[in-house]
């Protein structure tokens, strides 16, 4: 009989799984940053800077006030312990995971499923590409807005120029990854065996198959438990992929089957996940942060409807344009609208709403993360507008304008 996990236990497992839990060390350094991406296996990448750019924050939410520019040097630095590439969505992963993504370059070189655009612009700018690829080999690290090759775009995410589409192109194949990022977070591109160490560049492709089976154990140990589907996102693979390898990975024992209370579908349990008897802690969640990127989860987790509302008109917003859920020990308590108004030198709340599982305790927890956020970001000051529900309980230290 398959194992049965209350809601509640599933909800600690997945929890700790992702970091949470935990003391904050006191002073960390790029050996946390380190073991927190690999434990998460994937961080996100977003180059929205409303508050800060995503990728800084799930390690800000795990470990406290770190120095961003240790991540950045283990990103984009001279030598780097992280490589760039779509593994969820834009992201970083551990180098060591970076050959088992060769099968996704593989499929956008050859256009299989949603990758067809980025085969048939290779194909129809060939002559182009080279010229691209020519550059970058003679010249070295190149920007697109440097390559000054082709037309140019109008800007923006649909202006692209050819040459930001030649490089973006090349980079999805795998012909190209990134450098480093200036500037206004501006990708700059080079050849892999320039950039990768040579133990990842020249390590051995493992075939489609088992990459996804290392992908979907690397998910399923950061999740802790999941259902299929869970696993499924964590690295955006595909139906037959996700369910052949899950298959896999129970017959070999790598996954138990169990079961969850008041989920309504089959679960798989990391057998080495820790299981424990509660969860403390406060954090501002990015709203892409793994631990709710996948809202199915996040709802059917903590029963919290989250949206992401930045695209959205903003009349019709519930909730505001970049909103942070706050994690509460093992519950959502509470959401804020955030900005950093950096000329003021201010942490802005523009809306605080409390979530059904808040408690007498939430204004005060969410104030004291604001604060250590404020203070992270080099912000002065948390200022809180009078929208929303929560807003006139946060603490009275921090007091709405007049």
């Amino acid at each position: 009989m398959a194992l049965t996990l209350s809601a509640t236990e599933a909800r600690r497992i997945a929890l700790a799984a992702q970091g949470f839990g935990r003391a904050r060390p006191a002073n960390p350094g790029k050996r946390h940053l380190l073991s927190t991406i690999e434990a998460l296996g994937v961080v996100q990448i977003d180059s929205v800077n409303v508050v800060s750019r995503s990728h800084y924050l799930p390690l800000f939410s795990r470990l406290g006030a770190y120095d961003r520019q240790q991540l950045e040097q283990l990103a984009w630095g001279k030598k780097p312990a992280l490589a760039e590439y779509w593994a969820h969505e834009a992201s970083l992963t551990p180098l060591s995971t970076h050959p088992l993504l060769r099968w996704r370059m593989q499929d956008a070189a050859e256009g299989v499923g949603v990758w067809k655009p980025v085969s048939g612009f290779l194909r129809s700018h060939a002559g182009f590409i080279d010229q691209a690829l020519d550059a970058v080999r003679t010249r070295g690290p190149l920007a697109a807005s440097e390559l000054d090759l082709g037309a140019k775009g109008e800007g923006g995410w649909w202006g692209w120029s050819e040459g930001k589409r030649a490089m973006e192109c090349l980079f999805w194949a795998g012909r190209l990854t990134t450098a480093t990022r200036r500037g206004s977070f501006e990708r700059v591109y080079d050849l892999p065996e320039r950039v990768l160490p040579p133990e990842i560049f020249e390590a051995p492709t493992p075939d489609r198959a088992d990459a996804c089976r290392q992908l979907l154990a690397i998910a399923a140990r950061a999740m802790g438990v999941a259902t299929e589907r869970d696993l499924r996102d964590y690295f955006r693979l595909g139906l037959a992929d996700a369910r052949r390898g899950v298959a896999e990975l129970v017959e070999d024992g790598t996954l138990t089957p169990v079961a969850v209370k008041g989920w309504d579908q089959p679960a798989y349990l990391w057998p080495h996940a820790r299981r424990p008897r509660s969860v403390k802690g406060s954090a501002l969640l990015s709203p892409f942060d793994n631990l709710i990127w996948f809202r199915e989860r996040t709802e059917r987790i903590f029963g919290v409807r989250v949206r992401l509302e930045i695209y959205t008109p903003a009349h019709k917003r519930t909730h505001g344009y970049y909103v942070l859920p706050f994690l509460q020990d093992e519950a959502i308590t509470a959401r804020v609208d955030l900005k950093a108004d950096r000329k003021a030198s201010k942490l802005l709340v523009l809306a605080a709403h409390a979530e059904p599982d808040a408690n007498t305790d939430t204004a005060h927890a969410l104030v004291e993360e604001l604060e250590a956020m404020a203070r992270w970001l080099g912000l002065d000051a948390v200022e809180v507008r009078p929208v929303g529900d929560l807003a006139p309980k946060l603490s009275p230290s921090i007091r709405s304008p007049t």
